[in-house]
């Protein structure tokens, strides 16, 4: 009982931070943690420890998977080259600089201890990285890549934590072995979310039933996860493949009202336990203050402050010369892909935020691990720095480097010339087959009043391609009259009818408005 108390007063608490994030204008995430560490030092509230393996197996499946599943893969393909820079090199070249700071500055930890502290704190969080860059609007270009970064970071920080960790506790090293550990686990990893997502695609085609779908595109990146962890591969890359499979596979596999309903159901769930992440950081402050009473505050200070300005430098460093040698050395690379402006490199650098693949794995260190409790507290002092020093401040740099315009009014993908030509070519499939039956006696009349329909969605559609901006204005005028319409309905039935018709009767009218009304949103780019 006390643990499902623990669990509504969290999500309770969520709630409220939630409201006072949306009125200061303050990213998510940036609240939670702050609002969490409050709560851990507030006297006589129970102690809520963070098993980190269970952090893992909990929310990074679910979270990966989601993300994964809304990747753009056009998008994430043509990218794949930065993304895999930031995602193994950026880690890699991190992890050293982090390493050797620590090691530095604390001699009497070893190079293999050092190493797993860079491991730790090396890869920016994916959970962190969406909930605040889900608040500004910059170039699709840097979220597909800051977003396809932190799906694979993880993989590479962990296999090089897990390395760092067994070379401590056995006091050896092996390169080779450990390049040869790197390679299987993402290999494997991708082979067993393949075969997971592939599974879960073959089950879909025999349910057909919308809550069965739903509840198993959760248990597919569970069990892709889980069975790449116990044949020692990447759980991390299993459920990132399994979630870009069930992406690119969902037209075929789920019915409108699965694709919608799922919609509504993870983005409950991934609101739910990115919340309960970001406020379980906070809540470790408690535990990890107390193994450190016997320190001296004052360098312990020193100590954080200085591994986290190496984490933030060392991403910068690894950055800018990732955006210019490659194009500086390949003129071909150059042509295809011209230098982009330096605002762009400075918003990547600055958006490496860590957050509860990082603390859990500083939590999971064995308990005879050297110099633990000092690890963990600089794992936690970078988290903190980056998701309240980065969080709070990316906004604003980027409306100073004029990146994005956060005021103007958010651009409407599907009135794009491509999506217009696209448009188009599905209206005319449309009315291709509706023309067929019109030599059906039994459906002609009817073929010709919908064949009518579609020729002025069509005459609709060459209206945006002559006058873009005109059509878009006639368009968006004409769905919010129907707006208009859809609530004058609603509020008739409502009005009017709900003691005389049956509830079922009334659920069905209800529920056909309000599709009718999300079909126009989502038109309209008010989807969310």
């Amino acid at each position: 009982m006390e643990i499902l108390e623990i669990l509504l007063g969290l999500l309770a608490a969520c709630v409220a931070l939630a409201l006072v994030a949306r009125r200061l204008d303050v990213p998510f995430a940036v609240v939670l943690v702050l609002g969490g560490m409050a709560l851990a030092l507030v006297p006589g509230l129970p102690e809520v420890e963070l098993d980190p393996q269970l952090a893992l197996v909990l929310f990074l499946p679910p979270l990966l998977q989601a993300s994964a599943y809304r990747t753009d893969w056009p998008a994430f393909r043509s990218n794949l080259r930065p993304i895999l820079l930031l995602a193994v090199g950026g880690v890699l070249f991190t992890a050293v600089v982090v390493a050797a700071t620590a090691k530095w500055l604390v001699p009497d930890l070893s190079w293999p201890a050092a190493l797993a502290l860079g491991a730790i704190v090396a890869p920016p969080d994916a959970v962190a990285a969406a909930s605040v860059l889900k608040s500004f609007r910059i170039p699709k270009r840097l979220v597909v890549v800051l977003e396809g970064e932190s799906l694979l970071n993880d993989a590479s920080s962990l296999v090089l934590y897990r390395f760092a960790v067994g070379a401590t506790m056995a006091g050896a090293v092996s390169f080779g072995e450990a390049s040869l550990s790197f390679v299987t686990s993402a290999v494997g990893g991708a082979v067993v979310g393949y075969l997971a997502g592939r599974a879960a695609m073959w089950i879909f085609t025999h349910l057909e039933d919308t809550l069965l779908d739903i509840l198993v595109s959760f248990l597919a990146g569970f069990a892709a996860y889980l069975v790449a962890e116990h044949v020692h591969v990447s759980g991390v890359l299993a459920a990132v493949t399994c979630g870009l499979i069930l992406g690119r596979r969902q037209h075929a596999a789920f019915t409108a009202r699965t694709r919608l309903e799922m919609l509504a159901v993870w983005g409950f769930v991934e609101f739910v336990l990115t919340a309960l992440v970001f406020v379980l950081i906070g809540l470790q402050l408690r535990g990890i203050l107390e193994r450190l009473e016997h320190y001296d505050w004052v360098h312990l200070a020193g100590l954080g402050v200085a591994v986290s300005a190496a984490l933030i430098v060392s991403r910068f460093a690894w950055v800018f010369p990732g955006t210019w040698l490659p194009r500086a050395l390949s003129p071909g690379l150059r042509e295809r892909d011209p230098m982009p402006p330096w605002s762009h490199p400075t918003i990547l650098s600055w958006a490496g935020m860590r957050g509860v693949v990082s603390l859990a794995a500083a939590l999971a260190l064995p308990a005879g691990f050297p110099e633990r409790d000092i690890i963990i507290y600089l794992a936690f002092c970078a988290i903190l720095a980056t998701l309240v020093l980065q969080g709070t401040t990316l906004g604003p740099l980027i409306r100073r480097l004029g990146v994005s315009e956060p005021d103007a009014e958010p651009a409407n993908p599907t009135v794009t010339p491509e999506a217009i030509s696209a448009r188009s070519d599905a209206t005319v499939a449309a009315m291709d087959a509706v023309s067929e039956k019109l030599d059906d006696p039994e459906q002609a009349a009817l073929a010709d009043e919908l064949l009518r329909d579609l020729q002025h969605r069509a005459h609709r559609v060459d209206q945006f391609r002559r006058d873009a901006e005109t059509g878009r204005q006639r368009f968006a005028a004409q769905l919010g009259l129907r707006l208009t319409a859809i609530e004058a309905a609603r509020a008739k039935l409502l009005s009017d009818h709900r003691d005389e018709l049956e509830g079922d009767a009334m659920a069905v009218l209800i529920a056909e408005l309000d599709l009718e009304e999300q079909q126009i949103r989502i038109a309209l780019g008010q989807s969310n």
